[in-house]
């Protein structure tokens, strides 16, 4: 899908501009021009990214054939920029991907490009067609708005990733469970995932922000030193939580082994009060030859009965023994 939204010299808005007008449009440098490619084919786009727009055939084809993580290129009179947007779902096992956008920004236009509908160009598209006055500052305005909206759509990311910590936290003293440990690894692997697309698009929003670009005016760079403030909390909040799923994975551990070693103490005192049962047992349980001496009297009533006080009183004394050392 390719749509449009144009404002001309007079604050009109026109959208749904055909891919042959946009070079009428491109002329008037008072007006404004945002091209959306969306999940659109590339032998569609490409044409009118190379031909209509002028644009590098290198940068073309980052765009519509290569993966990248955030970055921005300056080729003069517009700027290639990649930024990502995120997709948490947290029904899907905690599955996390990110969507990537591609923006192209010149004096009088903005081209965004991306393979998958994001939630975050649609408001700023909406917003954009309901307020006249967003496309009458310009585009990188418009590019402001869209880094502002991508930083802000993590946080909601963080605040599942905090609360399903916490709910781990809650019942791992309780029942640890082995999905709970497979739990913890999954959010271990999504803070990481997020860590390295935070750190790269927040050097990217530093570079808008402070480097001295011809299609970035001047008054607008205090804009993106916000966002910059955004990532950079955001990278500080991500670091926290990557600590913090630590820590419950080394309490998770640790309750686990403790667990571990209660179940061994209780065998080991099982196994030592039936010790002496067992040796009692084997040892008057064995075939004796009769030797020079008679044995009768191992085999009478009072060898019985002091074989079963023997028996009772061994363990209630090991038990005894145990419980005074505190070993139970």
């Amino acid at each position: 899908m390719i749509r449009s939204l144009y404002q001309r010299q007079d604050g009109s808005i026109r959208t749904e501009l055909e891919p042959g007008e946009f070079t009428t449009a491109l002329q008037d440098a008072e007006a404004m021009l945002w091209v959306d490619f969306m999940g659109e084919a590339p032998d569609v786009c490409e044409p009118i990214l190379r031909e209509t727009f002028k644009f590098h055939p290198l940068a073309v084809d980052d765009a519509l054939q290569e993966s990248h993580i955030p970055k921005i290129d300056d080729w003069g009179d517009y700027l290639y920029i990649v930024l990502h947007a995120i997709d948490f779902d947290p029904q899907d096992g905690g599955h996390v991907d990110t969507l990537e956008l591609d923006i192209f920004l010149g004096k009088n236009y903005i081209v965004t490009h991306h393979d998958e509908p994001i939630p975050t160009v649609d408001r700023v598209w909406a917003s954009c067609h309901r307020d006249e006055r967003r496309l009458k500052k310009g585009g990188d305005h418009i590019l402001y708005q869209l880094a502002d909206e991508l930083a802000a759509s993590y946080m909601p990311v963080v605040e599942e990733i905090d609360e399903a910590v916490e709910l781990i936290e809650d019942r791992i003293f309780d029942q640890p469970t082995q999905a709970m440990l497979e739990q913890l690894f999954k959010l271990k692997r999504v803070l990481l995932h997020m860590r390295r697309i935070v750190t790269p698009q927040r050097e990217v929003i530093n570079k808008l922000a402070r480097d001295d670009y011809e299609v970035i005016d001047a008054k607008d760079r205090v804009f993106f030193r916000d966002v910059y403030d955004h990532l950079v909390r955001l990278h500080d909040i991500n670091e926290s939580m990557r600590d913090l799923v630590g820590g419950a994975l080394d309490t998770y551990l640790s309750v686990v082994n403790n667990r571990m070693n209660e179940v061994m103490k209780t065998l080991t005192v099982i196994t030592t009060l039936f010790m002496p049962i067992s040796f009692l047992a084997g040892f008057f349980g064995m075939n004796f030859f009769q030797p020079v001496a008679p044995l009768e009297q191992w085999t009478d009533k009072p060898a019985l009965w002091l074989t079963i006080g023997a028996m009772i009183l061994v363990p209630v004394s090991v038990y005894t023994w145990i419980r005074h050392r505190a070993w139970m």
